[in-house]
């Protein structure tokens, strides 16, 4: 990597290499490549140095969390024989460890904490109210290294807005046209053939489209060097979209975990409706056509928000992805879209994020010159209505 993206990694490793350390907590949206910086963190340090949590994945009980994780460490810690009584108990001993736990030669260890704030499901159980601020205040007085992720930007910022100092938020960043460049050699087995200005030319329409997102860059990439000819991102994004693509059940999964992380899933389902048909509308409008009052719609909205579904700006509301908002279009209605929508739809998409001069140019530019009209216009050139 020689883009931004090896930046905030260095940005990264510098806090927590730092003398006293900080702790990062890299927050960004699902697809936003924060857990592959973890691995690329642990990689780099050595894993005898580093032990990588996905909290997601083991937090079930207080209990079995510390098993799972005491079970796996590289690192010894005081109180490993200890058996915990109680939820308080257990979640009081995984603190300990956390803070006790040391590498070789006793000096620090490093945590790397995937999806920190699924620990608040333990606040279900008797004494452990507070786990997230518990927690929080544990580490930043412990001699040891962490680095924690969430994908929920706006409760993540929330409960550090009075945090220790030593918590250094940080935005995962968007892949910038020089990272998609960096990208593309590995994708495409004809990559090679194309000139320097045209791989340029394909990068920033794959960075316009994806806004950036790793997830989505990738998705795009692989499925272009399937295809046979010249690459297309227009035509391999109608793919990914259709009805089993990959980015469909990408944005089915997100969708769903993201609502039922939020509260008043059927009103929350029909908002991303209304805003997928327009956006940048106001409470009055969205309640209006919710047919619900403007005071249980700013409710919904609010929780849409906790979840960073959505987002307002001066007091107007739209999609924080453009491209889950395209998949709401297309897939939440009564019967699956056909092909014939998938494409309209994607080309829709494609005029407002790119000019459509230049998708045209970057198509026809990348196809051979004998293409005729038909396939010409099966390499995007087509009107947009």
């Amino acid at each position: 990597m020689t883009g931004p993206l090896a930046g905030f990694e260095r940005r990264v490793q510098s806090a927590i290499e730092g003398s006293p350390s900080r702790i990062p907590v890299v927050l960004g949206g699902c697809g936003s490549g924060r857990t592959h910086l973890l691995a690329r963190l642990r990689e780099r340090a050595g894993r005898g140095t580093v032990q990588y949590i996905d909290v997601e994945r083991c937090a079930t009980t207080p209990e079995r969390f510390l098993a799972s994780l005491t079970a796996a460490t590289p690192f010894p810690w005081h109180g490993r024989d200890r058996t915990p009584t109680s939820a308080r108990d257990a979640f009081d001993a995984t603190l300990a460890f956390f803070d006790s736990a040391r590498g070789p030669g006793g000096a620090p260890c490093t945590f790397l904490l995937d999806e920190v704030l699924e620990l608040r499901t333990f606040e279900s159980f008797p004494g452990l109210r507070h786990v997230l601020r518990d927690l929080l205040d544990a580490l930043s007085g412990s001699a040891n290294r962490f680095v924690l992720t969430s994908r929920y930007v706006a409760r993540a910022h929330r409960l550090l807005r009075d945090g220790s100092a030593r918590y250094d938020v940080m935005q995962a960043p968007a892949m910038m046209v020089a990272d998609v460049v960096d990208a593309l050699p590995p994708w495409l087995g004809s990559a090679e053939q194309l000139g320097a200005e045209d791989r340029d030319y394909l990068a920033r329409t794959v960075q316009a489209l994806t806004d950036g997102k790793p997830t989505y860059v990738q998705a795009l990439g692989e499925t272009m060097a399937h295809f046979e000819g010249p690459p297309d991102p227009v035509a391999a994004l109608t793919v990914l979209l259709a009805s089993g693509g990959a980015l469909d059940q990408w944005c089915r999964f997100r969708y769903e975990l993201r609502l039922h992380r939020a509260r008043g899933y059927g009103a929350l389902k029909a908002i991303l409706d209304i805003l997928s048909d327009a956006e940048n509308v106001t409470l009055t409008e969205i309640s209006h056509r919710l047919h619900r009052t403007p005071g249980s719609t700013k409710d919904y909205l609010s929780w849409l928000e906790d979840v960073d579904l959505i987002q307002s700006r001066q007091k107007r509301y739209a999609f924080v992805d453009p491209m889950l908002r395209l998949w709401v279009r297309l897939h939440c209605h009564s019967t699956a879209p056909s092909m014939d929508d998938v494409v309209r739809e994607v080309q829709r998409f494609a005029a407002e994020r790119i000019p459509q001069r230049e998708e045209a140019a970057l198509a026809y530019a990348s196809a051979p010159r004998e293409t005729g009209a038909d396939e010409r216009k099966n390499w995007g050139i087509i009107e947009i209505d």
